[in-house]
């Protein structure tokens, strides 16, 4: 199991019209993919749209709801770790990003999730910190370390890469490097004594 790459989960976590979270994902996808031990699966919430009433507990989803789930939450349930990509909206996060972690449940459990922000003058920084208590709510365990782009227009050039490609660069290799030890030690754990929350 130790040699067996590390499935990550990359969520995409805006899905307004003229958003800016296509750039920085495709960059932090990228450059995940070249940390060498990881299988990176980009999801893009403006690709699964979910109702925002959840059903009932034992009801079943609307039939809408229940294809995109069908797509979805196998993926989610086969991450070995998270990154969410998100910005910050009035101080918080998306309600789509909300709505898909509250669609899901013991995909979460017991998995390293760790955060890429962007935004104003914040750098989304209020998003992550709203975030953290939601996935603890849910058995995840949340990365100390972040890739924060304050003013982000501002970091990148057409090309879609970052302006202070190294510093950029270096602080993506020390999440990834975290949440890759989090991933390896969490995926030995599960599979020695299986979760149960």
């Amino acid at each position: 199991m130790p040699d067996k790459p590390l499935q990550l989960a990359v969520i995409l976590g805006s899905v307004r019209e003229g958003r800016f979270g296509p750039t920085v994902a495709h960059w932090f996808a990228d450059r995940a993919r070249r940390h060498g031990d990881l299988n990176v699966d980009l999801i893009d919430l403006a690709d699964h749209p979910l109702p925002l009433v959840l059903p009932g507990f034992g009801s079943t989803p609307p039939a809408q709801a229940a294809r995109t789930l069908a797509s979805l939450t196998p993926r989610l349930a086969a991450a070995d770790a998270f990154v969410v990509v998100t910005p910050e909206y009035n101080h918080s996060f998306p309600a789509p990003l909300k709505n898909l972690i509250d669609w899901h449940n013991h995909q979460w459990h017991a998995k390293p999730v760790a955060f890429v922000s962007y935004g104003g003058v914040s750098g989304g920084l209020r998003a992550v910190e709203h975030l953290r208590p939601v996935f603890a709510e849910l058995h995840a365990v949340t990365i100390r370390d972040t890739v924060s782009f304050h003013n982000a227009h501002g970091h990148f050039g057409v090309d879609g890469t970052p302006v202070h490609a190294e510093e950029c660069d270096n602080a993506a290799t020390i999440l990834l490097d975290r949440l890759s030890w989090w991933a390896r030690a969490l995926r030995e754990a599960r599979h020695i004594d299986p979760y149960a929350a």
